[in-house]
């Protein structure tokens, strides 16, 4: 089917979506299917089957994190929160908040920037700006009692059609967790950090609210962090089938970049900060407000409305380039003349809403829904000087809307067989105004985007606890507002949107650990994505750090994703239980005239993260962990090799009643190796492109719940 491309007035956009995402109300309630119920690699605990029951209706890769296992190991970000599950490379520069994310591919261009590729949630309402930009900030792993991660097209059931998927972090509430609880954490470089989180439920009422602070000088120079946040929620169980939940948040994000190093570098001190990172002090400094609210409406046995609106206050202060000087008369008379620095001083803000009702009728489960955004971006790019605005030079303001509408049925049309059918709908715009304040040329690249995203997929269930699936789904994204600005032509003309077709394949299941007999979990997924047109940036040689954005005609993403955990009675209440997650990566260009066959850059062609825990029945455990990871390249030209590596690791702690504590050891033989890379066209010996992974490091933590 054509991806269509129209243009439309916004509020026609947005009035067009609403009227689609109601026409489903019309279905009728009966009796709901059965489906085959999953356990979930790394949930211990009892959890509510809402996730579980939307994964085992998913015909491909949906992983679920449980958080309490956050507090089992070192996590402090996205990176750590994410490390087991397949198709996600995700890793900190520093060891902070600002890491590099990429999933099933996403991503990988010469900057990074916006992180785009990958909707984020909370709750069910978006994070991620309405132009898929993720630049400003991630959700703290911390604050969520589950991470849904659905990889690449099985994020429909979340409107999502991007190549990366989505990702949904879940709030605990007074009513699903200890309503009292303390967490201090710390250790190597400078690490403290402190969580308190106090709340209760009285009658029809409940509240929630957590303060954490986090320090850290960083492993590397010039990275230090200082992170203080408020986390808060109420609920109103205003029926027994209605619910209301109001949720807010504040986060003050102070980090420094310790920025890319050359070979050289790297090899003479990889913690030594790039120069021009000490000299241009730069950081990355966000201030987080953010305000939600969400229905839950049960209108009956069979059927279910959500809605909720969010709106999310961000200030930016990023310093990122360093003075470029040009002595343009050699040795004579005149000094170095400035030719570019770059400071970002923006604010953001997102008005986001979501609407999804679901209904089971006969054989069919039914979900449609909505998910609207409106971005505003104002600000300005200046001058840096030392890590202070040194004047300004443009003069920015940008905004982008977005409208997905979605509708999936899940139909069990005969025994052990679901037939999962569907689509969704994108409308987006993109307007960006970038005004040079030097002589007031304006860059004014503006576009709608709309495309039809279709889904077809089928579970089969083999036994009771076990099933395989294949799927086929369109993919489509369209271009971010930085990617719009930075076109490679700068004539005026804007990118085309993103699109494919992906084919998916795979297993699931579970056997149950009996009295001396072991239980296996496994999740295996293989998927073959034909793109047109992503969007790829290569660094500007006459402006470092900054990227000139380009369509590459076509390009595959193609792997291997598999999570599997066992549990192996040892006798005496003590058991064996290995955990792996495993990625093979094929990211490559195809036939293109510049690059050929070559493989995408950023990426490792794969990467194997596992453990061996002991556990006993009494709350101890401990083991050994492990990574795999295969070779890189840091160019489009595939000139530039980054080579593989492989790190050791401890884990133990015990649990007892009401308290709990945990030590962690990385990188127990402290091998250097690189954890970030930048990307560049074709990459020379001398490119400032490599960011040291973390040395030998140790870490505790001791978590109290009253």
């Amino acid at each position: 089917m054509s991806i269509l491309s129209i243009a439309m007035p916004r509020a026609s956009r947005w009035a067009v979506a609403v009227a689609t995402a109601c026409s489903p109300l019309a279905v009728h309630a009966a009796a709901p299917p059965d489906a085959t119920t999953l356990d979930t690699i790394q949930v211990r605990s009892a959890r509510p089957a809402a996730a579980e029951a939307e994964r085992s209706l998913t015909p491909g890769g949906v992983s679920i994190v449980d958080g309490d296992a956050f507090h089992e190991r070192a996590v402090v970000q996205m990176a750590d929160a994410l490390r087991y599950v397949p198709g996600v490379w995700a890793v900190s520069g520093t060891g902070g908040d600002a890491i590099f994310i990429s999933s099933r591919g996403s991503n990988l261009d010469a900057t990074q920037y916006d992180s785009n590729g990958i909707k984020l949630f909370q709750d069910g309402l978006p994070v991620t700006t309405a132009d898929g930009s993720n630049h400003n900030r991630f959700p703290d792993p911390l604050a969520a009692r589950e991470v849904v991660v659905a990889r690449g097209a099985n994020a429909l059931t979340y409107g999502a059609s991007n190549l990366g998927g989505a990702i949904d972090f879940l709030s605990p509430t007074a009513r699903n967790s200890p309503p009292m609880q303390v967490f201090v954490h710390g250790g190597s470089h400078g690490r403290l950090g402190g969580r308190l989180t106090a709340g209760g439920a009285a009658g029809d009422f409940d509240g929630l609210v957590t303060l954490e602070a986090l320090g850290r000088d960083g492993y590397r120079a010039h990275s230090r962090q200082d992170r203080v946040g408020l986390y808060a929620n109420a609920g109103w169980r205003v029926s027994d089938r209605f619910d209301l939940r109001l949720f807010a948040t504040h986060i003050d994000n102070d980090e420094q970049l310790a920025g890319p190093l050359t070979r050289a570098q790297f090899d003479a001190d990889p913690m030594q900060a790039q120069p021009a990172a000490i000299t241009g002090n730069f950081q990355l400094n966000v201030r987080t407000d953010r305000l939600a609210a969400k229905g839950t409406w049960v209108l009956d046995g069979d059927s279910r409305l959500e809605f909720g609106l969010s709106y999310e206050d961000q200030d930016l202060y990023h310093p990122i380039v360093d003075r470029v000087m040009v002595d343009f008369d050699g040795a004579g008379p005149n000094p170095p003349v400035e030719v570019f620095s770059l400071l970002k001083n923006t604010g953001q803000r997102t008005l986001g809403g979501m609407l999804r009702y679901n209904v089971r009728t006969g054989d069919h489960d039914v979900l449609a829904g909505v998910n609207l955004a409106d971005t505003r971006e104002r600000g300005g790019n200046f001058r840096n000087l030392a890590g202070r605005r040194n004047g300004r030079t443009e003069a920015v303001d940008n905004r982008s809307d977005s409208v997905e509408v979605f509708l999936v049925d899940r139909w069990r049309f005969a025994p052990d067989w679901t037939l999962v059918y569907g689509a969704q709908g994108v409308l987006a715009g993109r307007d960006v105004r970038t005004t040079r304040l030097a002589d007031g040329a304006l860059r004014h690249p503006r576009d709608d985007y709309a495309a039809f995203n279709p889904r077809l997929g089928a579970i089969y269930a083999l036994r009771p606890g076990s099933e395989a699936f294949a799927s086929i789904s369109r993919l489509y994204e369209a271009p971010t507002t930085f990617e719009l600005e930075d076109d490679v032509r700068a004539d005026g003309r804007t990118l085309d949107a993103m699109r494919g077709t992906v084919v998916e394949a795979g297993l699931r299941g579970s056997t149950a650990a009996l009295a001396g007999r072991p239980g296996w979990r496994w999740d295996v997924s293989v998927y073959h994505a034909r793109i047109r047109d992503e969007i790829l940036s290569v660094d500007d040689p006459a402006a470092p750090g900054t990227s000139l954005s380009t369509n590459v005609g076509r390009t595959v993403h193609a792997g291997l994703e598999a999570l599997v955990g066992a549990s192996f009675p040892l006798g005496d209440g003590y058991r064996l239980e290995p955990l792996l997650g495993a990625t093979y990566n094929a990211f490559a260009f195809e036939d293109d005239p510049f690059y050929g066959d070559n493989d995408l850059p950023g990426a490792p062609k794969y990467a194997v993260r596992g453990e061996l825990m002991l556990r006993s029945a009494g709350g101890f455990f401990a083991g050994p962990t492990f990574d795999l990871v295969g070779a890189r390249y840091a160019d489009f030209a595939n000139a530039y090799r980054v080579g593989p590596h492989r790190l050791l690791g401890l884990r133990a702690g015990l649990e007892r009643g009401r308290w709990s504590v945990f030590g962690e050891v990385r990188n127990l033989f402290d091998e250097a190796y690189v954890g970030v890379l930048n990307v560049r066209d074709r990459a020379a010996a001398g490119d400032a492109l490599l960011q040291a992974g973390e040395p030998r490091s140790v870490y505790a933590g001791v978590r109290l719940r009253f």
